[in-house]
């Protein structure tokens, strides 16, 4: 059998579970996500606690589309009810490596599930397919632990805080240095507005990540994420005098807003254009109902982590555990690591236009 149609199979526990008989009867399966579980999908990763935006079925199509690797979307059944889910991308790079990941260009991601015995079997599956792909590891990106054996990467952090409903108690919240630059955003009359395409989003983008020296991802893969998540992926940008200053595209699920990729022109150190952007923000999804705040992920030690901070969040440690089978160590394809300084500090010379050109063929490969 190839490894698709293994996949469709029913999967084999492995023996260190143990399934009384009551269990037994409900024992799930595992088989790859059909187009016609897409719906099912989705209400699964609304009402499942431990699934998160990126758990979304839409994150299969965006990957695919904009990538072009390869997915694998495991889905655990009982009694023809879904009872767990294990979203999975494979990068193949000759730069980077070869991974089996859930999931790659998301920040959160592993098994989502209430059930112990779907949460074994979907693993058991995810260890036999990489194994057949030859992965040299397999990676989940989890909110909290769940392999305490396996080696880890204590690099990232995530920033979550509950809003209120009132704008002035979210104001006060906010501590007092960071206060004035919101304060000075507001001084400076700057206006929001919500943008139903990508173009402006992208200019202040793709500037911001290349004064950093980084490679930028490519137009379509935005133009994707609005086209796919529809209502729940919005971009907002911030304009002086009808210039734009700042822009960010943001998720929304369940009572949470999820400012996910974020950008400054030239001009928003001059006008706190980047504070003020996150301000209004907030102030904006507290009138929608919205709840939290999910300031996102940091690597520890970066000028992005101290921002957060500074807003009064508190970090919370992400939980990347990997199952390393050619590979010798966790890997390290960072900007912190040092063998990427001269690369970082080369990508910053580049002139822009040429950057935005070689960059999304980059990117693509570091997941």
């Amino acid at each position: 059998m190839n490894a698709v149609t293994e996949l469709n199979a029913a999967v084999d526990l492995p023996e260190t579970v143990a399934i009384t008989p009551a269990v037994a009867a409900a024992t799930p399966t595992v088989r790859l996500m059909q187009a016609a579980d897409l719906a099912r999908w989705d209400e699964f990763v609304l009402n499942c606690p431990q699934a998160t935006f990126f758990h979304r079925a839409g994150w299969q199509q965006v990957i695919e589309r904009a990538f072009g690797h390869r997915t694998y979307f495991l889905l655990a059944e009982a009694e023809g009810k879904i009872c767990g889910i294990l979203p999975l991308a494979e990068i193949k790079s000759r730069l980077f490596g070869h991974s089996l990941s859930a999931l790659p260009f998301c920040v959160y991601g592993g098994v989502a599930t209430e059930h112990p015995t779907a949460a074994a079997a979907l693993e058991a599956r995810a260890d036999q397919l990489a194994r057949e792909l030859g992965v040299a590891h397999l990676e989940y990106r989890n909110l909290h632990a769940r392999h305490a054996d396996w080696p880890s990467k204590a690099l990232y952090v995530t920033f979550r805080k509950t809003i209120e409903a009132d704008d002035e108690a979210n104001m006060q919240a906010i501590p007092r240095k960071q206060r004035a630059m919101v304060r000075k955003g507001i001084k400076f009359e700057l206006k929001s507005e919500i943008d139903q395409d990508t173009t402006r989003f992208f200019a202040a983008y793709s500037a911001s990540v290349h004064r950093l020296g980084t490679p930028v991802f490519s137009r379509k893969y935005f133009r994707l994420l609005l086209e796919v998540f529809g209502k729940d992926a919005e971009v907002m940008t911030i304009t002086k005098d009808g210039v734009t200053v700042a822009s960010v595209l943001s998720f929304y699920f369940r009572d949470e807003v999820l400012p996910y990729y974020g950008g400054g022109a030239d001009n928003a150190r001059e006008f706190a254009g980047n504070d003020f952007m996150y301000w209004e923000l907030m102030r904006r999804a507290c009138a929608r109902g919205i709840r939290v705040f999910d300031f996102g992920r940091s690597k520890l030690g970066t000028g992005s982590y101290d921002f957060k901070k500074n807003w009064g969040f508190v970090a919370e440690p992400l939980h990347y555990e990997y199952r390393l089978y050619g590979a010798q160590s966790v890997p390290d394809t960072n900007p912190l690591n040092p063998k990427y300084q001269l690369m970082i500090k080369t990508w910053k010379r580049m002139p822009l236009a040429l950057a935005n050109l070689i960059g999304p063929h980059i990117v693509k490969h570091l997941g």
